[in-house]
């Protein structure tokens, strides 16, 4: 909390002492106060949802008495993959929190255009997307908006909302893919700095961007822009906890304070902005940011059931003997999670290896009963499943890629999790051994060095690993190399193999992928 006591520093950091001139002894500032409630990156997390509701209810039993003009915004991603009906619940979630608008994610785009468009019907939230290039007459047309003014007590604030710059390498190869066009973020920093120029002229000096663009992004966008106030971001799924200058708190080109939050990823937390303003010039003077981890709630009870009739009720399928919780690093440790996952799919398709990016891994088991929501929020994607024949050379190549993850700021694009397949990797990004694990249990070594181009596998992933997501692979689909694609995901799978297990589940690391440093 930026107390009055160190306000003068505030306002000398950013040359704006000017408030306390003799000027401002004549005519003292009128202030105004923001509380935003904000969420990112839900990944349709549907527990987590029911949590975060819970703890939206308490929040406005708490500030019922509020004169603080009150907001409630998201910056994408709070839906994920493909099933309509995970975009519908995600939609659902946020007209209960009362959302009024959201920038879209790389994974609002897992549906195609007309799906996407129908899962909007009904939103009380405007969703936008300045830096969309969306043709006439798509379906998404007059769906999707750049900006617009929310007005909260007769204090209007400007909401700009952006997408992902590297949306297509996000999505999986479909229709959103091939009909939605994205600006480079060049171009689209001109075309904010434009916007917030435009509002300037109307008056209007509080301005909000709805970014789905990542941290560093957003850092450009602060200090390489001017009239920009706070950046409600998402994207790259950092925690940002309080107010840090040089990291969430930054100074414009005109030498005002910009916020910029982001509260994690899959609804493990979400966050409450507080600020106060010098109403007439717009500008920042006091800030809070509160993050708040979501599991000290409980799933309420009215929600759960609404996702219940979008979603289906939940099939029990057994239960969790020996769990291992989460990975502390989830793009780059062995998880034991994504391996009962993986060799489910092996299983099920009969396929020498079964190999995902550790980014569709979104959860873990839990000790106790288990059934198919909580496989679903596992692995809440909903992505199409494919089989396909690999190289050895090309799966080398797949897993050297994702060892240089290790080196990699944000460590995307993360390293694979197999079945059938065991390598090692150094911290230093190096992929230093492979082997394949034949149908009989036999480890057979790979010549990392020299991988046979000729030795062919065959393999199972998903739609969005085959069609170059994360670079990991060629887009195998555009190049007309898959044997077959299922119009089902890894949930699915994994239901029937533990259903065929019959027995408890219990979770460990078998060594597939050792790490050394």
């Amino acid at each position: 909390m930026y107390q009055i006591k160190i306000l003068k520093r505030l306002l000398k950091l950013y040359n704006l002492s000017r408030l306390t001139d003799k000027t401002s002894e004549k005519k003292s500032p009128k202030y105004v106060t923001t509380d935003i409630f904000y969420i990112n990156d839900n990944h349709g997390r549907i527990g987590n949802m029911s949590r975060i509701y819970s703890a939206k209810e308490l929040y406005d039993y708490q500030t019922k008495n509020s004169t603080a003009d009150k907001l409630v915004l998201a910056a994408g991603d709070i839906s994920a993959g493909a099933d309509h009906n995970v975009a519908r619940a995600a939609n659902t979630y946020m007209n209960a929190l009362g959302v009024e608008a959201t920038s879209d994610g790389n994974h609002e785009y897992d549906e195609n255009p007309p799906e996407l468009a129908d899962s909007k019907k009904g939103a009380k939230f405007k969703s936008l997307g300045m830096n969309l290039q969306i043709p006439k007459g798509n379906p998404l047309d007059g769906v999707i908006e750049k900006s617009f003014v929310l007005e909260k007590n007769g204090h209007k604030y400007a909401i700009i909302g952006l997408a992902p710059p590297d949306l297509h390498e996000r999505i999986r190869d479909n229709d959103s893919r091939k009909q939605i066009g994205v600006d480079d973020f060049e171009k689209t920093l001109k075309d904010v700095q434009a916007a917030v120029d435009d509002y300037k002229k109307q008056g209007i000096n509080k301005v909000i961007v709805l970014s789905h663009c990542g941290l560093t992004k957003d850092q450009r966008l602060a200090k390489e822009t001017s009239g920009i106030d706070v950046i409600v971001g998402g994207h790259t799924h950092d925690l940002l906890k309080g107010v840090e200058e040089g990291k969430n708190l930054l100074t414009s080109k005109s030498n005002e304070p910009v916020v910029i939050t982001q509260a994690g990823k899959d609804g493990e937390y979400f966050g409450d902005l507080k600020i106060t303003w010098d109403d007439d010039k717009g500008i920042i003077v006091k800030v809070q940011n509160n993050v708040t981890p979501s599991n000290i709630f409980k799933r309420n009870r009215v929600l759960k059931g609404v996702f219940e009739q979008i979603l289906g009720k939940p099939e029990q399928l057994g239960e969790v003997k020996v769990a291992t919780g989460p990975t502390k690093e989830r793009l780059l440790d062995p998880n034991p999670n994504a391996f009962l996952i993986m060799d489910a799919v092996k299983e099920e398709f009969g396929t020498d290896m079964a190999i995902i990016n550790a980014g569709n891994i979104r959860g873990f088991f839990e000790q106790g009963p288990l059934d198919s929501h909580q496989v679903f929020e596992v692995v809440p994607l909903k992505n199409n499943m494919v089989k396909l024949k690999l190289t050895e050379k090309e799966i080398v190549d797949a897993l050297k890629k994702g060892a240089k993850s290790f080196n990699d700021p944000g460590h995307k694009p993360g390293i694979i999790m197999p079945s059938g397949l065991k390598y090692t990797v150094s911290r230093s990004g190096e992929l230093k051994a492979a082997s394949f694990i034949d149908k009989e249990g036999k480890e057979n070594a790979i010549d990392i060095n020299n991988p046979n181009p000729n030795k062919v596998y065959t393999v199972a992933t998903d739609d969005f690993m085959a069609s170059g997501g994360d670079n990991l692979l060629e887009n195998k689909i555009e190049k007309g190399e898959i044997d077959e694609k299922f119009d089902f995901d890894k949930d699915k799978l994994t239901c029937d193999y533990i259903k065929k297990m019959n027995a408890p589940v219990e979770l460990k690391d078998d060594g597939r992928i050792t790490v050394v440093d």
